[in-house]
């Protein structure tokens, strides 16, 4: 039979044309290679037929030999001799597990692409290949070419190389052929011999394993993730993009609390789930890339938890430093063209920052464990006054904060007639450019003050933050505060100094009018802390308005309760917040007397 009555046998459009079953592949993608593994297992083939210079043979197939240790082919660059093309050859790239299984099953590999010489710039703009789990190969290949992308002369005559080459397979033998989505329907006709390019002083060079998450397609813990997936392709939440994310994340969470101190609360992880979808929807994906991640693990958390994110990625164990070939330290600039940037200002103790002048007196500590524990006076507790101006000053950016969110939820937009209100509402009037009409807007300022205050930073669940007090504003500026927190004499940090930290607190002005918020009969309605600190601020604030920032809402109960009350609730996300900000308010420091106050700065930096 012939190769065109082999092809007329063939449906229109279908992947299987005679002898040949085409298998379109995004390239360096984790879900095409995961599902041709599948497919060349299953099938069986003759011959596996690779979109790969045949230039490059030799050395490529060195690299296949090396995995799981990744290798890096560098060869000059055709267009400029002065620089050099650098082809990493990653285990999750569909290419290289066709080789790499074709070789495990004993198939012959043919490479298709007559030279990498002239080779040209292919797009990869692909619909996101997590929608493989799902939709299957041959309904996202269908997809695919409902908006296929174009192709010029350059592109059409590197794909009839390439069918050329694939003329000259064993004509009996059942080929698979793996090639780019958009090069799919462009090798059907037999063609010419095409003119042959080849390529000199190719080299094959051992990355480092620290420049890995830059010059990979797929970062390098995904990768180690499918490499231990693909012997036994049993579990399949190794190879799943979103188990691997959240096995990254929980990862990074672990490192950041134990370089950083700090925890990331549950909170966050629902805001960086919604931020990452959203990233993800932006750029017409499903699921976030790494960079993605990144930017969400500062924006919600800080620039060390995105450290240890951006860290934890580019793990790959198998990679080694020592190594037959020479080792490179590659930059991602050098391996791909407009890659994107972000700068991670990470805000770790450093050697350097920890030695200081022997004329500067040490930071004084314990003759004995348990000293300062010993010496506790327990008559009554103090803060520290250089605290109470932190969190004062902030407390009034909270109320500020939060009214004009509500005004900006009360704004009104319409068309300019005799006053341009509050400002010229810009997106609006382009929305609606064709009435040729201005579109302006206009706050509805709410009125009244915030008479108090209450953050809830965790919600406290699991019953952790067992310190339940109330204290008392010292002169008319400073607030009336009732908080629970973690025990601060469980964690002494000087003589009758304690540190602990907010679980949630509230304040409110004028002071010296709140008694024992803990104790008191009346607040018997709330189920939880959090909520018997709200209680209190509706009892107790003289304002109109009270400020609720949270994870989420207060229950619908408490809208009534604040109405007849003649009270308002403003709630404010805590996500809205600054997590450095937050972060820098949430310690506090118990005194026992306020005779330590003196000598606190000794003791507290």
């Amino acid at each position: 039979m012939s190769h065109d009555s082999e092809l007329a046998t063939s449906a229109a459009g279908s992947l299987d044309r005679g002898r040949f079953r085409y298998f379109p592949v995004a390239p360096g993608r984790l879900e095409f290679a995961i599902e041709l593994r599948r497919a060349i297992l299953e099938m069986q083939p003759v011959v596996v037929a690779v979109e790969l210079p045949t230039s490059l043979e030799e050395v490529y197939r060195n690299a296949v030999a090396r995995l799981p240790e990744m290798s890096v082919v560098v060869y000059p660059d055709a267009t400029d001799p002065e620089r050099a093309v650098y082809v990493p050859v990653e285990p999750a790239d569909p290419f290289t597990e066709a080789v790499r299984t074709a070789g495990e099953t004993g198939a012959e590999v043919m490479f298709l692409e007559p030279g990498a010489g002239a080779r040209p710039h292919l797009p990869d703009a692909y619909p996101d290949p997590y929608a493989l789990r799902s939709v299957g190969l041959d309904k996202y290949v269908e997809a695919y070419r409902i908006h296929p992308q174009e192709r010029d002369e350059t592109v059409a005559a590197h794909a009839a190389g390439m069918a050329w080459k694939l003329q000259g397979s064993d004509p009996e033998a059942r080929v698979m052929v793996v090639v780019s989505l958009n090069l799919l329907d462009a090798m059907e006709a037999p063609q010419d011999e095409p003119p042959r390019s080849g390529i000199e002083e190719v080299q094959l060079l051992n990355p480092h394993p620290d420049c890995l998450v830059e010059i990979t397609t797929e970062y390098p813990f995904l990768q180690w993730r499918y490499e231990n997936y693909r012997s036994e392709m049993s579990n399949e939440k190794l190879a799943d993009r979103r188990w691997s994310q959240l096995a990254l994340l929980r990862e990074a969470e672990r490192q950041y609390e134990k370089n950083a101190g700090e925890k990331i609360q549950q909170w966050q992880r629902r805001l960086m789930a919604r931020y990452t979808r959203n990233l993800a929807l932006v750029s017409g994906g499903l699921v976030a890339g790494l960079f993605d991640l990144t930017v969400a693990a500062r924006s919600i958390a800080d620039d060390n938890y995105a450290w240890e994110v951006w860290d934890v990625a580019g793990r790959y164990p198998a990679q080694k430093v020592e190594s037959d070939l020479e080792t490179v330290n590659l930059s991602g600039e050098e391996v791909w063209i407009n890659m994107r940037k972000m700068r991670l200002r990470r805000r770790l103790p450093h050697p350097k920052q920890r030695l200081r002048p022997a004329s500067l007196k040490p930071r004084k500590k314990e003759i004995q464990p348990g000293e300062w524990a010993r010496n506790l006076d327990g008559n009554t507790i103090c803060s520290y006054p250089p605290e109470d101006l932190v969190i004062e000053n902030y407390g009034q950016i909270l109320k500020a904060k939060a009214k004009s969110i509500l005004s900006e939820e009360r704004v009104r937009t319409e068309p300019f007639t005799t006053s341009v209100r509050d400002g010229i509402d810009l997106r609006e009037t382009i929305r609606n450019w064709y009435e040729k009409k201005i579109y302006v807007r206009e706050f509805d300022k709410i009125s009244g003050e915030v008479g108090a205050l209450v953050v809830i930073y965790d919600e406290d669940r699991e019953d952790r933050y067992t310190y339940l007090t109330t204290w008392l504003g010292e002169h008319q500026n400073e607030s009336d505060m009732a908080f629970y927190s973690t025990d601060p004499f469980a964690n002494m940090v000087g003589p009758g100094i304690g540190r602990a930290e907010y679980g949630g607190f509230l304040m409110t002005l004028p002071p010296r009018r709140m008694v024992d918020v803990w104790g008191d009969p009346d607040y018997w309605l709330a189920e939880t802390k959090p909520e018997r600190l709200l209680l209190a601020a509706l009892d107790y604030s003289i304002y109109r308005h009270v400020v609720y920032v949270a994870v989420r809402p207060p229950r619908s109960i408490f809208r009534t309760i604040a109405y007849r009350l003649a009270r308002s609730i403003l709630y404010v996300p805590i996500g809205q917040l600054a997590p450095a900000k937050l972060k820098k308010i949430r310690v506090v420091h118990v005194l026992d007397s306020y005779a330590r106050r003196e000598e606190a700065k000794d003791y507290l930096w």
